[in-house]
């Protein structure tokens, strides 16, 4: 006896020795180590023969010397051996497993686990590891038989319960899924891990069944509850707690454990930043933009170089019509991250938002220049050529921007795109492309109102299709009853049909109902006063949009009623 323990005691000392000098080598585990599940044990050699002992520690400390030499497929093979000859270790059996499945070879894997998993006395542990081989497999019968097992040995471990759950869905037998959760959720002295990895089982339950979403989501909450209360818990673990709780669909207490954990947290910028972030996530699911800012000012504040910080308050600002911030926050992440393609986009269209359209076209140039072509490059741009009022740019680039939507995505043409580049082509006088547009826009959205209106406008003012204007016309109007350029656009072609006594009406209202003052309604309602023989009121309509806005065609209408 005394000469095997010295021989032992050599050979350990030599593993130890190089085992000091390379990271990620098994550790010798010649000892009893006590899991969670179960006890795994290394026993003492019983039965086994010393020379399969000798052989595996021989194995084990060649594997050391392959690895410590930069051999890691030798290694492998060594530590393989080692195990193979000796699975009592039951350590080195799950550490080598591990490496077989890194290295994508479950069956080596398997081979392994099931001789270790033959002895009486193999642990929860291995028939958990063997049930996920299986699974991996796609031997669903196997792995569902030896998670049982694992449950069996190990009821208080959540690896058998989690490969099980995961071979029950992959089976589409989610009645037995859901069954499994239930029991593991009546196992008594269970620890927080345990209950925080079966709630996550459950939101997962949630994900894949939308029909159990509702129950699977509260039982979720119920687990959390439990652990929460297993005090003291570590600020990990209660930061898990809260992500669990925000997944599960209780945002009031996932945001409360965030707010707690930011008190009393150690100053750790990089936790407290990622703790800010799942703040200002919650926050901003139930649009309490306020306290979203709150916490995306903090995070910049604890970290100044955080772009993604500054792109989520540039977004918050323009979601809030705050441009100018929105403008300042999209190029702050363009100057700390000059590769983050969505700023550019969205800078742009806050630029354009401000009629800051010289510097919406550089910003988009500079896109241009960084990345391949794309849709939101040549759509923004004709927006910007548009503002503009060069029209010919802005067609160019809005059929780019067909071009490239029917290439990859036809989903991205929809009523706005055709609306704005009809648009464009009326202010280019191409009335013909104009109308194609717009009664493109009006068969992907019959009750677009705008398109409606626009188009039926156009043809009025052209004394075109009347009766079809009128009733696209009419049409928007039903849909916004006190919109005042409708109002205006129905008393317009009333009045091109010789109906200007019938417009007037139209046209006051408008006059009445617009925002501001506008210096088209005032000439339509002094072109109706003139064609009702009422010059005075003319005059004074016609004044009162050369006040608006000067307009040469007014003013030789005006000196043509002085004249008669």
């Amino acid at each position: 006896m005394l000469q095997r323990k010295r021989f032992w005691g050599i050979v350990w000392t030599l593993c130890a020795v190089l085992v000091a000098g390379c990271r990620g080598v098994p550790p010798p585990t010649l000892w009893a180590q006590k899991g969670d599940d179960a006890d795994i044990r290394r026993q003492t050699p019983g039965d086994a023969s010393l020379e399969k002992l000798a052989e595996a520690h021989a194995h084990y400390a060649a594997g050391v010397i392959a690895e410590v030499s930069e051999q890691p497929d030798a290694a492998l093979k060594e530590y393989s051996q080692a195990a193979l000859k000796d699975p009592e270790n039951e350590p080195l059996v799950l550490e080598v497993s591990r490496r077989f499945l890194q290295n994508k070879q479950p069956e080596q894997a398997l081979e392994l686990l099931n001789h270790a998993a033959a002895r009486p006395n193999a642990s929860g542990a291995v028939f958990a590891r063997l049930g996920f081989v299986y699974s991996q497999l796609g031997k669903l019968d196997q792995a569902m038989a030896a998670s049982r097992t694992a449950i069996k040995k190990a009821p208080g471990s959540l690896a058998g319960y989690q490969n099980l759950f995961l071979t029950y869905l992959q089976s589409k037998q989610p009645q037995e899924a859901a069954k499994l959760l239930e029991d593991a959720a009546r196992q008594p002295k269970t620890e927080p891990d345990f209950l925080i990895g079966l709630a996550e089982l459950y939101t997962h339950l949630a994900m894949q069944i939308p029909s159990r979403r509702k129950d699977a989501n509260a039982k979720a909450v119920e687990l959390l509850n439990r652990a929460e209360k297993l005090n003291p818990l570590n600020p990990a673990v209660s930061l898990k707690l809260a992500e669990d709780y925000s997944i599960a669909g209780d945002s009031d207490r996932a945001a409360q454990l965030y707010r707690e954990l930011l008190k009393k947290m150690p100053e750790m910028p990089g936790l407290r930043e990622r703790v800010r972030a799942r703040l200002a996530e919650i926050y901003l699911r139930s649009s309490d933009h306020e306290r979203a800012g709150e916490e995306l000012e903090g995070i910049v504040a604890d970290d100044p170089t955080n772009a993604q910080a500054y792109y989520s308050l540039g977004t918050l600002a323009l979601e809030d019509k705050q441009l100018e911030k929105a403008a300042e926050y999209f190029a702050k992440t363009l100057l700390l991250n000059p590769d983050f393609a969505p700023a550019y986009y969205d800078l742009a269209r806050v630029q354009i938002g401000l009629k800051r359209t010289s510097d919406a076209l550089e910003t988009l140039e500079k896109a241009r220049a960084k990345f391949p072509q794309n849709f939101l490059q040549e759509y923004l741009s004709g927006i910007a050529f548009v503002q503009q009022k060069a029209y010919n740019e802005a067609i160019q680039h809005y059929t780019a921007a067909e071009v490239v939507a029917q290439a990859s995505h036809p989903e991205w043409l929809d009523q706005h795109f055709y609306f704005d580049r009809g648009a464009a082509y009326e202010r280019k006088g191409d009335y013909a492309q104009a109308e194609k547009d717009f009664e493109k826009c009006l068969q992907l959205a019959p009750d677009f109102a705008e398109a409606l209106n626009y188009l039926g406008y156009m043809w009025a003012e052209h004394g075109w299709h009347l009766a079809k204007a009128r009733d696209l016309i009419e049409k928007a109007l039903k849909l916004e009853p006190k919109n005042a350029y409708y109002l205006d656009s129905l008393g317009w072609v009333l009045f091109k049909s010789d109906q200007p006594k019938e417009a007037l009406e139209y046209l006051l209202k408008a006059v009445d109902l617009s925002p501001e003052p506008d210096a088209t309604l005032y000439e339509h309602l002094g072109d109706i006063y003139a064609a009702l023989n009422q010059p005075d009121k003319a005059r004074d309509a016609w004044q009162k949009s050369l006040t608006v806005e000067p307009n040469e065609q007014v003013k030789k209408k005006m000196d043509e009623l002085k004249s008669r």
